[in-house]
């Protein structure tokens, strides 16, 4: 269902009343102060409910962050003048697009500006955990290091190991592009197999049953939305079903995974081990996954580079203009696109 209507693509008269909810790159909000009537939030605290509430009664757009939640209650209180919600990030799983269509709010996203940053940091975790990084690392800090020996910090070498992606949308297949040249043997999950083209630049092999993925990988890295249908997929059942020894890997969103199965399965060494940059509760994470020397576990920085959050500014900056001056934003989020 395409978000449309009447207000959604309606020209503005002077600058947009714009509210950004977290802290953008000063170049990015320099140019929006030149463009906007725009509130900044240089403390780069995350709002709360109330004050979102009151933002979205107040502004013509508004230009949230994944840490913003957005649902139908929210978006029942918006102000009639709000047409835009100009999402900082890909990602939109925290926005209710059908309580927004319903409204007439138009929302856009800025995708593909994180895909290679993402997938740079999926491999680093993917070779991270079975090498034993974070290990030999804290043996160096804490001065524990007796020098090299045949037997020690074994790990498990790449090549040749079975990789289960589950999601080979643009991350899933630049994760598999940088896998291949590791030597893996790729194979993936996805709601649509992809063309046999696609599948040979890859290296890739579909597997259409999702537990015969978990079973058959060494390594399972995860890069779907979170949506009702893949809320909590990678559950205890699941877990059991991998590989004794094998790792997993989250770059996605935490809700994909049950995070007390997946510590009960790494304390009881089931699982190898596990690279992790998203957590159910952030910033908080979980005492029990820090002291676990085979979890790699990163704060949330995926898309954490100078050039990709630039890029993802100036997409944000670009649909708003489209949207004010009556055009169709170039990155409108379709309802329909983002379903299971």
């Amino acid at each position: 269902m395409e978000q449309t209507g009447a207000d959604s693509n309606r020209r503005v008269a002077g600058k947009p009343r714009v509210i950004v909810t977290r802290h953008l790159l000063p170049s990015i909000e320099a140019r929006m102060e030149e463009l906007f009537d725009v509130r900044l939030n240089p403390a780069d605290i995350a709002m709360s409910r109330d004050e979102l509430a009151t933002a979205m009664r107040e502004c013509d757009v508004l230009v949230p962050t994944v840490t913003d939640r957005i649902d139908a209650e929210l978006l029942a209180e918006a102000g009639e003048q709000l047409g835009l919600i100009a999402n900082f990030g890909a990602g939109t799983d925290h926005i209710d697009l059908a309580a927004a269509a319903a409204r007439k709010i138009m929302v856009t996203n800025t995708p593909g500006v994180f895909t290679d940053d993402t997938a740079d940091l999926t491999m680093a975790l993917i070779i991270g955990v079975p090498r034993r990084l974070r290990e030999g690392t804290a043996l160096i800090r804490r001065e524990r290091w007796t020098g090299w020996a045949p037997s020690a910090m074994l790990g498990r070498k790449l090549g040749g190991k079975v990789l289960g992606i589950v999601g080979m949308g643009r991350i899933g297949q630049a994760v598999a592009s940088r896998a291949r040249a590791f030597g893996f043997e790729i194979r993936y999950h996805n709601r649509h197999r992809l063309p046999e083209a696609v599948e040979t630049m890859f290296g890739a092999r579909f597997e259409e049953d999702l537990d015969r993925l978990l079973a058959e990988s060494d390594i399972v890295t995860l890069h779907c939305p979170a949506t009702p249908q893949t809320r909590g997929m990678i559950d205890a059942r699941r877990i059991a079903l991998m590989k004794r020894g094998a790792a997993l890997i989250n770059t996605a969103r935490a809700d994909l995974v049950d995070y007390e199965a997946m510590i009960e399965a790494l304390e009881s060494g089931h699982l190898g081990g596990a690279g992790l940059d998203v957590f159910p509760d952030e910033p908080k994470v979980d005492a029990r996954l820090v002291a676990l020397p085979n979890v790699i576990a990163q704060p949330h920085i995926g898309s954490a580079t100078v050039e990709g959050r630039e890029a993802s500014g100036e997409k944000v900056i670009a649909n708003i203009r489209f949207w004010a001056d009556g055009h169709r934003p170039p990155d409108q989020v379709l309802e329909a696109l983002v379903q299971p």
